[in-house]
C-alpha cells in the first residue's frame, strides 16, 4: 500500500538521536559507495555532520577517490546503522558539492589538529613514507602557529540529495520492518517493504 509521506529528514535525525542516547559510539558514522570509471562499486565510512533541507551534509578532499568519482558520476549511495537501537537507514541518490562559504564555516569549528592533518594531506594519493606526512603537518603547525589554518581549496562539503531512503528496524524472527521513502515531484511517498 502506497501513501502519502511526511519529509523523511526529521526521522533521520531522532533516530541519530535515539542511537546516540542509547550509547552508540560514532552515530554519525556513514558508509558511502560510490562509483568508479570502471563501473566498480567503492565503499568507505565519513561523518554525518549535518541535515539540511536538501539532505545529508558530509566534508572530503574532492582529490580524494571517492571526490575524483563524484566529479565524475555524483550518483552515490549512503547507510547509517545503529546496532544500539537495532535500526538502519538506506539512502540513494546524487552527491553536490556545497558552496564554498559552508565548507569555510564548517573548517571554522573543527579542532586545530584535525585542520592541520586534511591541509598535510593529498587524500588517498600515494604516500612514500608516514614521516613525510607528519613532516609536513609539523611544518605547517609552525607555520600556522598564530594564525588560523586555512581551507584548502580542495576540501569541501557534499550535500546527498536523495531519491529514496529506506528506514529499516530489526524485529524478532527476522521479520523486520521496512519503510522505503521514494521522492516524486509531489513529495515523498512510502511503501512498506518485505524484510
Amino acid at each position: 500500500m502506497r501513501r502519502t509521506a511526511p519529509d523523511p529528514f526529521r526521522r533521520i535525525q531522532q533516530w541519530h538521536d535515539a542511537a546516540a542516547r542509547a550509547g552508540e559510539k560514532q552515530p554519525n558514522a556513514m558508509c558511502i559507495a560510490t562509483v568508479g570509471a570502471d563501473g566498480m562499486p567503492s565503499l568507505r565510512y565519513v561523518l554525518l555532520k549535518s541535515l539540511s533541507p536538501a539532505g545529508l551534509v558530509f566534508f572530503t578532499d574532492s582529490r580524494s577517490r571517492k571526490g575524483v568519482e563524484l566529479a565524475r558520476s555524483p550518483k552515490i549511495a549512503a547507510t547509517l546503522r545503529w546496532g544500539a537501537t537495532g535500526r538502519q537507514i538506506r539512502v540513494e541518490g546524487m552527491a553536490q558539492p556545497l558552496p564554498a562559504a559552508v565548507a569555510d564555516e564548517y573548517w571554522s569549528t573543527r579542532p586545530r589538529v584535525s585542520r592541520l592533518s586534511a591541509a598535510a594531506s593529498i587524500q588517498s594519493a600515494p604516500l612514500r613514507a608516514r614521516e613525510l606526512l607528519v613532516a609536513r603537518r609539523d611544518a605547517l603547525a609552525q607555520r600556522y602557529a598564530r594564525h588560523g589554518i586555512p581551507r584548502p581549496p580542495a576540501w569541501l562539503g557534499y550535500v546527498i540529495e536523495p531519491c529514496s531512503i529506506e528506514f529499516w528496524t530489526q524485529k524478532r524472527g527476522r521479520l523486520h520492518h521496512r519503510e522505503l521513502f521514494s521522492r516524486t515531484t509531489r513529495g515523498w511517498r512510502i511503501q512498506l517493504l518485505q524484510p
